[in-house]
């Protein structure tokens, strides 16, 4: 049962077409998975043992049946707790919203539902999605914080209780966990993931994250995704994207990378500086440095701005209703966000665009990807923070793609990641790059 719930979600796929496993067998050895790490890694906020296994069993029904099943028929996935879903609460990481019970599923879940998947519970969320931790523990070490705001999506996938698991990303959220916890996550171009159904804290800087131990995984989940949905005005209706077969394909070329510190390079730890280091120097000439240019060295201002103001107006209901009971944190960024000047918050709004349209223009006249860190380091000690998003934030600000691939290890043992940021709506290519890259460096 441990060897199954290893499986990866596209193996785990192929041996039910094949008639090898059962979505049942799959979701038991999920659930022995959770009973045995559960106590220690404490990554999920609800679990239905019961409901978990009727929806593995219709499933296997309906692969029985002999009607059409959908790419992830009987593949459990986690569900980050600010995500809606109608069978389950959905309590956002704050006792505010205990208990809540949404109406209807966030697009996003009834996608996985369309493709067949089983909905396994909620994951542990930070308060609000923002920097209050929640109880999830680091599986590498229970001493350090996964990571946040998608704290038990990460600590899911990486403990083998799931193979899938959905987080979101306002700044970092997506990326820094899947760092510290060693597992790919992807957080995809602004607006081609819905965002229906989810907590909104951010318009301009929201997106879903994608958790999953294998690249492949990685773009299963992404098709089944990506697309438009009329509740989220920033989706486009669009040609299905081939994930799973532009991200196996040889890239037609090797690819150009462009190496980039940013101006907080030397707040990093000695062992990341280290590992990049190697890391460069192994793909040699197939990476350069490369300095942000300066309208893109504004993004850390610019994302406090627009993050503060648009945060503080989406959560003012929980702010006038008992902001006595939120975090002190949390109060904070809120009363920040209410004095943010309109005339500052529209001049940042104005100038994005422009920048956006010179880094399509560095991808399409030079480079394939930004090689970047993903956090500081490996995961920090103690579990009253999530690490910080520094390395994170123009990626998030702009919009563009990004991936972490675990690659990377510190003195202490703890995982590195390496981000890969792509050009706008390449995201498949930009998987394409990240297992070329992994190849390449072993």
């Amino acid at each position: 049962m441990e060897h199954l719930s290893q499986l990866t979600a596209s193996e785990a796929a192929r041996r039910m077409r094949e008639g090898l496993l059962t979505a049942e067998e799959l979701v038991t050895a999920c659930l022995e998975r959770i009973r045995q790490t559960e106590p220690v890694v404490q990554a999920w906020q609800y679990l239905d043992e019961e409901h978990a296994l009727a929806q593995g069993r219709a499933a296997d029904e309906r692969r029985r049946s002999g009607e059409s099943v959908g790419a992830l028929n009987g593949i459990p996935v986690g569900i980050k707790d600010i995500i809606d879903t109608a069978d389950m609460p959905t309590e956002n990481g704050t006792v505010l919203h205990q208990g809540r019970m949404p109406r209807a599923d966030a697009a996003v879940v009834r996608q996985l539902r369309a493709a067949g998947a089983v909905i396994m519970g909620k994951t542990v969320t930070t308060e609000c999605a923002y920097f209050s931790p929640g109880k999830t523990r680091n599986p590498h070490n229970p001493e350090h914080t996964p990571g946040g705001s998608s704290s038990g999506s990460a600590a899911a996938v990486a403990a083998s209780m799931v193979p899938l698991a959905l987080g979101s990303q306002t700044a970092g959220s997506t990326i820094r966990p899947g760092s510290f916890c060693g597992v790919y996550s992807f957080k995809p171009t602004h607006g081609l993931i819905p965002r229906t159904g989810v907590l909104q804290l951010s318009r301009t800087l929201d997106h879903i994250g994608l958790f999953a131990r294998s690249l492949d995984d990685v773009a299963l989940l992404a098709e089944e995704l990506a697309g438009y949905d009329e509740g989220d005005p920033d989706t486009q209706p669009r040609a299905r994207v081939p994930f799973t077969s532009v991200a196996a394909e040889e890239p037609p070329i090797a690819p150009k990378i462009a190496f980039v510190k940013t101006p907080h390079w030397e707040r990093a730890d000695a062992d990341l500086q280290e590992g990049y280091a190697e890391l460069v120097e192994a793909l040699g000439e197939h990476v350069e440095e490369l300095e942000l240019f300066p309208s893109a060295q504004s993004a850390w201002d610019w994302q406090r701005v627009v993050m503060d103001a648009e945060m503080a107006a989406n959560l003012e209901p929980l702010y006038l209703g008992g902001r006595e009971r939120l975090s002190g944190r949390l109060r904070e960024l809120i009363e920040r966000g209410r004095e943010v000047k309109a005339i500052d918050y529209q001049r940042v709004l104005k100038a994005l665009p422009a920048v956006r349209a010179t880094f399509d223009e560095l991808f399409m006249e030079r480079y394939d990807a930004i090689l970047t860190p993903p956090a500081l380091g490996t995961a920090p000690k103690g579990l009253s923070a999530t690490g910080d998003p520094v390395f994170c934030v123009p990626w998030t600000l702009f919009g563009l793609p990004a991936v972490n691939v675990p690659l990377l290890r510190g003195a202490n043992g703890l995982p590195i990641g390496v981000q890969l940021v792509g050009r706008r709506n390449f995201d498949a290519r930009l998987l394409r790059t990240a297992r070329w890259l992994a190849a390449a460096v072993g």
